[in-house]
């Protein structure tokens, strides 16, 4: 039978996994040193890139067409470091995957020793870690150290596993191992090496060795507030994600939040001796707005809305708002008429009010991809 391909000298052996937003000063140095790295491995780079503005993407493409080791996954409209490695790792057929940064912070000449450790000595993932006798955070305040150690801390308590650093983004798995924990995976956030261990149906075997963490040389640190937020979701994913979705759990508590609202500014209203109908009106309107707004930053803070789109999705959440509450006094009437009891009738008609508002909200004014 004529080969419609050649087949190649050597099987691939390894893929490495570089999410990347902004990095296309530290690309071509970090591929440089990955190559000089692994030598006598076949391995191929899977740089997958959110869109950056700053050029990675073209950069990236140039690199792959004088190396065909070098590829890239452009993703547009799409932001988040887990759902990117897991894009890219469903890229590459290599049988071991490595996910290493591409900001040149991760130590490089590490990744033989994690594929050793994968491909030959029995483990199921090895860890770089920077919590071992050997290992370092390098030149950290003490800020950020504290608050790493405090979430490799909390995050140890949801693993299956015993590890010193559950919060390394370096580390290098079997490609079996990925696939079974993929229905379970969360994608949330920046902490993809957590999700996957948490989200394994089996305990993994683990290695983990040790190494120092480099500072940045070039780019801006994407470590801010929105990495503890996501952080946080996925906290609660794992915690509670078995019984409703993460997504309705914080599109409820900002409901909560938007009662709170309601209520103070129906008291001032009322305090300030406005008809009471004028108030309890401007209470409604002004937890909705906020309400919309902290969704639009928190709960679907994936698929944020800006510019004309914010406005209009702030017009299709008041109508969404309105139906909902329709909904709220009629079965909360259905209630109070059947069992009498005012405190049932009014969580009756809560409950139907948050489902109505976030199951119409994800389809017309989010429109949550399924």
């Amino acid at each position: 039978m004529t080969r419609l391909f050649p087949s190649p000298a050597s099987p691939l052996e390894l893929a490495v996994i570089i999410p990347v937003l902004n990095e296309a000063d530290n690309l071509a140095p970090l591929i440089e040193r990955i190559d000089a790295a692994l030598d006598g491995i076949v391995w191929e780079a899977l740089i997958v890139d959110d869109n950056s503005p700053d050029g990675t993407a073209s950069l990236a493409r140039l690199m792959a067409r004088s190396d065909p080791r070098v590829r890239i996954v452009q993703r547009i409209g799409r932001r988040g470091l887990s759902s990117a490695v897991i894009e890219g790792m469903l890229a590459s057929a290599a049988p071991v995957l490595a996910v290493i940064d591409g900001d040149l912070q991760h130590d490089e000449t590490l990744l033989p020793k994690l594929y050793w450790a994968v491909a030959e000595q029995g483990n199921d993932l090895a860890v770089g870690t920077r919590y071992q006798e050997g290992g370092s955070t390098g030149d950290w305040d003490a800020s950020r150290e504290r608050m790493s150690r405090f979430a490799t801390a909390l995050s140890r308590r949801l693993l299956k596993a015993e590890m010193s650093d559950p919060m390394s983004g370096f580390f290098a798995v079997r490609r079996d191992v990925v696939e079974a924990a993929m229905p379970h995976l969360s994608s949330i956030g920046f902490k993809i090496l957590m999700d996957l261990v948490a989200s394994s149906p089996t305990r993994l075997k683990i290695a983990e060795l040790p190494y120092t963490f480099r500072n940045r040389l070039h780019g801006t640190s994407k470590f801010d507030a929105r990495v503890a937020q996501e952080f946080a979701i996925l906290l609660l994913e794992k915690m509670f994600g078995r019984f409703l979705p993460v997504r309705f759990l914080m599109f409820a508590m900002v409901g909560s939040l938007g009662l709170v609202v309601h209520l103070a500014v129906l008291g001032g209203g009322i305090a300030a001796t406005l008809p009471f109908q004028f108030a309890q009106s401007l209470a409604v309107a002004v937890a909705m707005t906020g309400n919309f707004f902290l969704n639009n930053s928190l709960t679907f803070r994936d698929m944020r809305l800006r510019g004309v789109s914010l406005w209009r999705g702030l017009a299709s959440f008041y109508a969404v708002g309105l139906v909902g509450a329709i909904g709220n006094v009629g079965v909360g009437a259905v209630v109070y008429r059947l069992e009498g009891i005012w405190w049932l009738a009014g969580l009756a008609g809560v409950a139907v009010g948050v489902v109505w508002n976030y199951a119409a909200s994800s389809v017309v004014t989010w429109r949550v991809k399924r």
